[in-house]
Parts: C-alpha cells; structure tokens; sequence
C-alpha cells in the first residue's frame, strides 16, 4: 500500500481540494485525475508503481472524494483551472498529466489552454465529446431526487469487464462502495459539466504529446472515441489495453508499462 508523502487541502478559488503527493518532490512531476464518482484512491497501483521513480501528485476533482462540493453546475475550465492553481501551490512548472474519463477530457482541456504546463498528457478511456447532453442532466437530476445508490448499483458492470467483476470481487466493492458514499451533488455537477464540454473543435489546437490509452470493451468511451483523438491531435498515439472503462485498475500493470514509456519517452 503506498504511503503518504504528504497529504493536504488546497484552497484555490471557490474550492478546497484534497490532494496527496508520493515521492520527492524533486523528480519529474506525474499528476493524477479520477474519473466521475471515484477519487483519488483509484490510483492506488499507479501511486505504487511511480513512487520511487517520480513525484506523484494525486487529487480529488471538485465535489468528489474529500474535496469541497461548490455550488454547481461546474464548468470543464473549472475543472482544469484547479489543475493549474494545484501545480502553482506545489510550485511545479511543469508536469506530465494522467487522466481517466472525465480526468481525461479535463486533460484534453489542459493541453489546449495550458500548453506550456506539461511535458504530454495522458488520457485514458475518454472522449473528446463524453455521452449526450440530455442523458447527463438526466443522470444529475436521478442522482439529486434519489442520492447516488441507483448508480452506484450499476457502475460495475460500466466500468468492468465480467471476467474482472468475477476475479476482483473486493475491487469492485470498494469503488462502488466509494460512489455510493460520495456528494450526489457534486456528482450532478460534474455530469453537468460533461453536458456541456465538447472540445471537438478545438483538438487541432493540442501540439504537445497526447497518449490515448482505450479498453477494448469500454462501452462508454470507445476505441473509436480514442481514434477519433488521435486523427485530430497531431503529436498523438494510441494504446488498446483489453479493459473496459476502468482501465488503469483492470489492467494496472499494462496502464503502467503504457504511462511509463512515454514518460521515458519526453521527460
């Protein structure tokens, strides 16, 4: 199990956000974005993978974990501008950044708004367009009049392939066991910013390294969704691991050795 290096809140703009960093803090800086409903606990293998090699930097996204919940709809650039204000408060100039689903559009956000603020980013099991608008804010309004327990029920079998389900049954507890504990509103605010961000036009923009890393049977960000970002990011490729949407805790060591080259690769 790793272990804390140093754990805090940050206070930056309307928000208190949770974060944990491994490592020493002199070393390339790797930082970490969970996806909708979980926290920072998902990067549990990443964290003990990258420790000794890197300073990681794990975060809860506004309105999850033990961050603070503001008062939403939140934004996607909200999302990313609390990326920035963290690496401003670590006095970091540069990082590499790893995001899964919803982390992994406020990745696409980051390289075309904060270039200069990252060596490449990594995105996993993502989109640059994630669902449709009116499934989101149906999804924000369920989770407001019945709390987070009817998605909860059903994460699994989203984020998992069967076989894993059936193999990894504790796992699989555990964060839907987290979901069904966390802030439905924060939850409703972050599907509400999901409704809304599409940075689709704006991918020809990115001129940093992008990895795209997809499962092989992720029903909800396809490997057609990760094709789509590798035609329109230049400086891009991208990685099939056989998953589904979880990918970085189904397939932890395969996301690693992923991660891992191209973090050799440009730092």
């Amino acid at each position: 199990m790793p272990v804390f290096h140093f754990k805090d809140t940050l206070t930056a703009q309307d928000v208190a956000l949770n974060y944990a960093t491994f490592g020493q803090a002199d070393r390339p800086a790797l930082i970490f974005s969970n996806s909708l409903g979980t926290n920072l606990s998902m990067w549990q293998q990443q964290i003990a993978y990258f420790q000794d090699k890197y300073f990681v930097i794990c975060y809860d996204t506004r309105g999850h974990g033990a961050s603070s919940t503001p008062v939403g709809p939140y934004r996607i650039d909200q999302l990313g501008t609390d990326v920035i204000a963290l690496l401003d408060h670590l006095q970091i100039p540069q990082a590499t950044f790893c995001g899964i689903s919803m982390g992994g559009l406020t990745g696409q956000w980051l390289a075309i708004h904060f270039p200069e603020r990252f060596n490449q980013v990594i995105v996993a099991n993502t989109a640059a367009k994630i669902g449709e608008v009116q499934a989101w804010q149906a999804r924000a309004q369920l989770v407001r009049e019945q709390g987070l327990t009817p998605v909860a029920q059903t994460a699994a079998t989203r984020w998992f392939t069967p076989g894993f389900i059936e193999d990894s049954p504790e796992i699989v507890e555990k964060l839907s066991h987290d979901l069904a504990q966390g802030s439905a509103e924060g939850y409703a605010s972050c599907c509400e910013a999901l409704a809304e961000a599409d940075v689709r036009p704006q991918l020809q923009r990115i001129n940093i390294p992008v990895l795209v890393i997809a499962g092989a049977q992720d029903p909800v960000t396809t490997v057609a969704d990760g094709q789509f970002l590798c035609e329109h990011i230049v400086h891009s490729t991208l990685e099939v691991l056989e998953a589904s949407h979880i990918s970085n805790v189904e397939q932890p060591q395969a996301f690693n050795h992923a991660v891992e080259a191209v973090m050799k690769r440009f730092n």
